[in-house]
This record gives structure tokens, C-alpha cells and sequence, in this order.
């Protein structure tokens, strides 16, 4: 099999894709193992188990951990005057050569003619986002998103007389549990949920993924946010929803939110919600 030549960093970046594929970070990998011993009923206890088994049988042997290597998305902090495009090529370039290599599925179709699109890179795929930081070489975040914790994805706007949610953090609450009731272990629970309150509806979206880049042990920096959080995560837990929705202890092993502006007219509660495979890795360039 041929050597990706077209950059320097692609060799960097297809490592990258493919610990990210392969291996769970370490704070979910912990959070799991954590949920595990702490389980008291049998169903519950086997799947978690099950599922720590296949994390560690997929770093051994480098092979992706979930059949759905899912939506890939960079997130890079360049220093100012970086010139963006070289990255992303190679990044692209990265990307099909992990495809051929196995350290991928071919995972994308087009949604016009349902052809598979075999290298996954074409316009739009993967995604980038850039921003200019205080570094001194690139660094990036690559996260997998897979297909089904994405259908599971959802957003609110409040006031909802559904819920007898208004515009205040009783409202949220009510917003965030009701997502958790509807999911129902779909998605591969035990999940993780990034959550935007204000924004508009496409930022809310963008803003509640990149929570899911958070360590699962940190805090948000807002007192008031950072009490949301554990409210939150310790009510879902409650719920007895579980591992794949089968009961247990532990439906979340994070909640992660953040907030935005918003126009007078709008205030959108939107969750990103993650499966227990929350697969991010960090790379530095240099």
C-alpha cells in the first residue's frame, strides 16, 4: 500500500484519525470503567462490560471500535496568519488514505444518488473549523460523530407549552430531561450530552458539539452553568434508562453546557447528544 507523500503532516494527521477510531480517550474509557463497577443489575452490567471489552480489544489491535467511524470533524487552532487551505488538504488526504487502510468504514453516501462516496472525503466532508489561537504551531481536535447518537441530536424552542418549559433555567431543565426520556438508551447509551442554550439554531448546534470535546471530569467556568451540569447528569441518572436503555445507574456519563446571545424573538436549548464511543483525539503539528 502506498505512503501518503502530500504534505508533511500527513502522517501526523492520519495517526491522529486513527487513534481516534481505535482508541477511547482516557476520560471516557475511566468513566465507563467507573460506571461498571458501580452496577448493580445484571443486563445493565453486561452491556457496560461488553462495551469496555471492545474499547480494549480495538486499541490492541487497531481496529475501529464502532462499525459507524461516523462524521468526521477537525477542529483547529492555528496561529494568526495561518494559512488554513494546506491544512485542510492535508487533512483530506489523510482522511482517504485512513479509509484504505481500514482505520475508517466507507461511511459516506451521497444524499442525492446514494452512492457511496468510497475515500469520505468530498465537498463538505470531513468538516473543518478553524480558529486563530495564541499556539505556536497547528493543533487540532478531531472528533467522530456517529450516525446514530446524531439522530438522537435534538433542539427546543422555548417557551414550550408541551412542557410547560419558559424562558429561565426551570425551562431548560425541563427541555434537557424530556430529550433524555425520548432517547431512551437509543444512540448507544450511556451517552454524553453538549448542550447550547441561546445562539441561533445553526450556531446552537455547532456550539453544543464542540462541548462534547470537553474532559467529562472539568466543569464549565459559569458557577451557575457548572451547578446545571451536575443537576442534570445526577436527574438523567436517576431515570433508570441505562446502558442501551435496559436499566442501571448510568444513562449519562456527562453533561456539558455552554451559553450564547440571543435575539429578543428566540431562545433555542439545543443538545448534541454523543454515545458512550465519544471518539476525540488532539494532535500538535509541529
Amino acid at each position: 500500500m502506498s505512503e501518503p507523500t502530500q504534505s508533511p503532516y500527513v502522517h501526523i494527521l492520519l495517526d491522529l484519525v486513527r487513534r481516534t477510531a481505535c482508541e477511547l480517550p482516557e476520560d471516557v474509557r475511566q468513566a465507563l470503567g467507573n460506571a461498571l463497577a458501580a452496577e448493580g443489575e445484571e443486563s445493565p452490567k453486561s452491556v457496560l462490560g461488553t462495551i469496555c471489552r471492545n474499547c480494549d480489544l480495538a486499541a490492541r489491535n487497531n481496529v475501529p471500535m464502532c462499525q459507524d467511524t461516523g462524521t468526521l470533524t477537525f477542529f483547529w487552532h492555528v496561529p494568526a496568519g495561518t494559512r488554513c487551505r494546506p491544512l485542510r488538504e492535508a487533512a483530506d488526504a489523510a482522511v482517504a488514505e485512513a479509509t484504505e487502510r481500514g482505520y475508517l468504514r466507507r461511511n459516506t453516501i451521497d444524499a442525492l444518488t446514494g452512492r457511496s462516496v468510497d475515500s469520505n472525503v468530498a465537498e463538505g466532508i470531513p468538516v473543518h473549523h478553524f480558529e486563530e489561537a495564541d499556539v505556536e504551531v497547528p493543533e487540532v481536535t478531531l472528533l467522530l460523530k456517529g450516525g446514530g447518537s446524531e439522530n438522537m441530536s435534538c433542539q427546543y424552542s422555548l417557551p414550550d407549552a408541551r412542557l410547560n418549559a419558559g424562558r429561565d433555567p426551570e425551562g431548560i431543565r425541563r427541555c434537557v430531561l424530556d430529550a433524555v426520556n425520548r432517547i431512551q438508551g437509543q444512540g448507544c447509551a450511556p451517552g454524553i450530552l453538549g448542550i447550547c442554550i441561546g445562539a441561533d439554531r445553526a450556531e446552537g448546534y455547532a456550539v453544543a458539539k464542540q462541548q462534547l470535546l470537553r474532559d467529562l471530569g472539568d466543569h464549565a467556568a459559569d458557577p451557575e452553568l457548572a451547578a446545571l451540569e451536575s443537576r442534570l447528569l445526577e436527574e438523567a441518572n436517576s431515570l433508570g434508562i441505562g446502558p442501551m436503555g435496559l436499566g442501571g445507574q448510568t444513562t449519562l456519563l456527562g453533561v456539558k453546557c455552554a451559553s450564547r446571545t440571543r435575539l429578543p424573538a428566540s431562545y433555542f436549548v439545543t443538545i448534541a447528544y454523543c454515545c458512550w464511543a465519544c471518539r476525540r483525539q488532539t494532535a500538535r503539528l509541529g
